[in-house]
């Protein structure tokens, strides 16, 4: 039985939540006991000429305006304006998909409409939330991250081959009243690596530079907060979460021109590597993904010992 939230008060709260708990505890059953199944159904492995690593981008109107892109080693989602509109939560931070298999998966897994359970090949598992999730970004002012809602329109280049292109759009946002900002964003990602690059452009409506805090957001549960690492000479921010009880631990890295480098922060939600940039002017970072669950990183070291061999070009 879950924990009562704080809204329940009073006798009559407290007598309508016992009522849903034992209505609850009715619906449940021992499939062991009634004989009925107890598996989770698995995914079919796709016909054999669907099984070849390639580097897919699609946009998903079926899921709410979703992005979604991988390619033989990563998955990764952001979210577009029909979730905007249903969820006023939901921003442009950048989502992880756990993933175990070489060919392209996320469609087929979407399929079920419950796609954050394990079929066999992978699943989302990655709470985003407010955050920044795996790299997204944000514009530091007066010790606060001001960021943009959901990207608003999209363009795909390539997809279905080596490599995945494509790029968006994100309106207007302010920056306390300082200043607005807006920023068009290109995305790449190639087979064999477990890193996007991502080249954003930024205006405003004043010429200032901008502070930009790109994040990773938070984690912490009973196995503890998980282990950041920061490294401004090489340009690193990295971050191995606490293991999830059920589907283990995923990393992410955010890797940038070491001469942009500002210095770290972090808020609330966000640990963050801060950078110095000219509005108007492009620059690129790069954003990195493992799961200890799927087929490259089974742990912390061997990910950051990957992440530290790359060479990137900004």
């Amino acid at each position: 039985t879950p924990p009562a939230p704080v809204t329940v008060v009073g006798e009559a709260e407290i007598k309508r939540r016992a009522e849903e708990m034992h209505a609850t505890r009715a619906l449940s059953y021992d499939p062991t006991v009634l004989g009925r199944p107890a598996e989770v159904e698995r995914l079919t492995p796709p016909p054999a000429d669907q099984q070849q690593p390639r580097a897919v981008v699609r946009f998903a109107p079926d899921r709410l305006d979703d992005l979604l892109w991988e390619n033989d080693r990563v998955a990764h989602r952001i979210y577009g304006p029909a979730l905007e509109a249903r969820e006023a939560p939901s921003g442009s931070g950048v989502d992880v998909w756990a993933k175990r298999v070489r060919y392209p998966y996320m469609d087929r897994q979407l399929r079920f409409p419950n796609y954050h359970v394990d079929r066999g090949e992978g699943l989302d598992y990655y709470d985003v939330g407010r955050g920044r999730g795996s790299g997204g970004l944000g514009i530091w002012f007066e010790n606060k991250l001001w960021t943009s809602r959901n990207f608003s329109t999209y363009r795909i280049e390539e997809t279905g081959g080596d490599e995945a292109r494509f790029s968006v759009d994100y309106r207007p946002w302010p920056v306390d009243v300082a200043r607005k900002v807006w920023e068009t964003r290109d995305f790449s990602l190639p087979l064999g690596s477990n890193f996007t690059r991502m080249t954003s452009t930024l205006n405003s409506d004043t010429t200032e530079p901008l502070i930009v805090g790109i994040g990773i957001s938070k984690r912490r549960n009973a196995a503890g907060a998980g282990a950041v690492t920061r490294d401004a000479a090489n340009g690193r921010l990295m971050f191995w979460e606490p293991a999830n009880p059920e589907h283990g631990s995923i990393g992410i890295a955010i890797a940038i021109d070491p001469a942009l480098v500002e210095g770290f922060a972090e808020d609330a939600d966000n640990y963050l590597i801060l950078v110095r940039v000219t509005p108007g002017q492009p620059f690129t970072y790069y954003m990195g993904s493992a799961w200890d669950g799927g087929l490259d990183f089974k742990t912390r070291e061997a990910w950051e010992s990957y992440t530290v061999g790359q060479t990137f070009q900004f």
